[in-house]
């Protein structure tokens, strides 16, 4: 089975980007988007917030530079062989000015740059910018095989951390206790650790898709939503589950029932060709028909890799296509208000065929 490009390393990568940017006839693309820049290079440094950045890419029609500076030159020169490490001592305005010089434009990344950065360079540094007009980012939705097992990896330590959470989860933990101990184990079992902040929502929390876990307890025969996923490799996995510690009242069953079967419906409607909107339709006509079309407010699904979102979005109206090696999270919900919610999510592969759930079958409830 196909899966994406294969693993030709980032050379090849580069090579596909250049030929985006013929065709957009650009004359240099700069990139400063951290997991743009892992991607096409293989330099893994993080950044620490938006505007503290540990370097850019610079691609030119016939070279390839890393600009960073000297806490990270050693380790560029050996992630990234092929470019030339510029050290920006001098500035990342004055470094770009030194390569490109005068007049040539050069596309930025409006995305990943603020417009005080964007004024910085152009008007202090006399840079010539231009938005880009292709976000390189689309490149990264179809996978390749080492990428996937990157993910994979990551969901597996993922589910097992919250095999263990489930065996040990008794009323009266808060949802703050959950949530640590899931991240602790996360590191436990070989993962650099969470690859976003863990939910745990409790009771009448759990009607609130994205409740941050505080001091409330859990308590017997409420629905818990945990929210969560490791990270491998620069690799992300994200995973829900609806736990309930005791006997599920008749509503809270119907409405995991609804939600499972959504999922079921949807993940069966993936396959290369197959519109993301599509795709979120079955759901929600799914969960409509139950009668809780108000509450699933937000979109069915979201890409995952170097980001935890990313490329593509199954939602209402995203008319893009699904591609094969693209890996997506399929994650229904019903959210009632006061009393409680459940939503459920798969990683999903796109396949030649169709689709595969990278999942192991675990922790969901034959109501």
């Amino acid at each position: 089975m196909a899966m994406g490009i294969g693993s030709p390393g980032v050379g090849a990568r580069i090579d596909r980007l250049r030929k985006v940017m013929e065709s957009f006839r650009l004359e240099g693309l700069l990139i400063t988007g951290p997991e743009n820049r892992r991607y096409f290079s293989g330099f893994t440094a993080t950044d620490p917030m938006l505007t503290e950045s540990s370097g850019a890419l610079l691609i030119l029609p016939g070279k390839s530079y890393l600009l960073t500076d000297s806490r990270y030159a050693v380790i560029a020169g050996i992630e990234a062989p092929g470019f030339e490490i510029v050290n920006t001592v001098g500035g990342l305005g004055h470094c770009l000015k030194g390569i490109v010089g005068d007049g040539k434009a050069l596309a930025f990344e409006p995305n990943y740059m603020t417009v005080a950065q964007c004024r910085r360079l152009s008007e202090d540094d006399g840079l010539n910018l231009i938005a880009s007009p292709f976000d390189p980012s689309v490149l990264r939705i179809s996978k390749d095989s080492d990428e996937i097992n990157h993910i994979v990896k990551a969901l597996g330590i993922t589910e097992k951390a919250l095999g263990w959470l489930f065996e040990r989860l008794e009323p009266g933990w808060t949802e703050a206790e959950a949530a640590w101990y899931l991240d602790s184990t996360f590191r436990e079992l070989g993962a650099q650790g969470p690859a976003f902040e863990t939910i745990v929502a409790s009771g009448p929390q759990a009607a609130l898709p994205h409740a941050e876990p505080g001091e409330k307890k859990i308590m017997e025969g409420e629905l818990v939503v945990i929210d969560c996923g490791a990270r491998y490799k620069g690799y992300a996995s994200d995973i829900t589950r609806t736990f309930i510690k005791g006997e599920p009242a008749k509503w809270q069953r119907d409405i995991y029932r609804t939600v499972r079967e959504a999922q079921l419906k949807a993940i069966g409607a993936i396959a290369p060709g197959v519109a993301c909107k599509d795709v979120d339709a079955v759901a929600r006509a799914h969960i409509a028909q139950a009668g809780h079309f108000e509450r699933f407010g937000h979109s069915l699904g979201h890409g995952v890799g170097l980001a935890v979102h990313e490329f593509p979005s199954l939602n209402p109206v995203n008319g893009q296509k699904l591609v094969e090696g693209a890996v997506v999270t399929v994650e229904p919900g019903i959210y009632l208000p006061g009393q409680g919610g459940v939503r459920l999510e798969q990683l999903v592969l796109v396949t030649a065929d169709g689709a595969r759930v990278l999942n192991g079958d675990t922790h969901f409830y034959d109501f």
